[in-house]
């Protein structure tokens, strides 16, 4: 029994690893995302928009995954929803804050604000 749930949790390894990397922030077009490990920093022009927890990221954080999404590129007036993990890129102003529970970034909970509304303006 324990060599099946071994390869099951190879095989669900190697699977997140392929659709983690099936497209890197360099080949992302604007409003694509990744998903990545929390030890990966955010490009810029990148932000994070959701966290969670994974084995296939191996890491004792928690959560220890997130995904990013690039909003460099995207039309002027675009309003785009965040995580306030990461800063907002040149040409983008905060619109509003707000708790969500997709973006709990910390070990430690929250109901503070965690999120942000953006709005590209330049």
């Amino acid at each position: 029994m324990s060599r099946v749930r071994t390869a099951l949790s190879i095989a669900l390894l190697g699977a997140t690893a392929t659709l983690a990397l099936a497209v890197s922030p360099a080949q992302a077009a604007p409003g694509d995302t990744v998903n990545t490990c929390a030890s990966t920093l955010t490009p810029a022009g990148w932000v994070d928009v959701q966290w969670w927890s994974t084995f296939s990221c191996g890491s004792t954080f928690d959560p220890n995954a997130k995904q990013i999404k690039q909003i460099a590129g995207l039309p002027i007036g675009t309003t785009v929803n965040v995580c306030s993990s990461t800063l907002p890129p040149a040409g983008w102003i905060q619109t509003a804050s707000y708790y969500s529970s997709s973006c709990q970034y910390s070990a430690t909970p929250s109901f503070n604000p965690n999120s942000w509304s953006l709005r590209r303006v330049s």
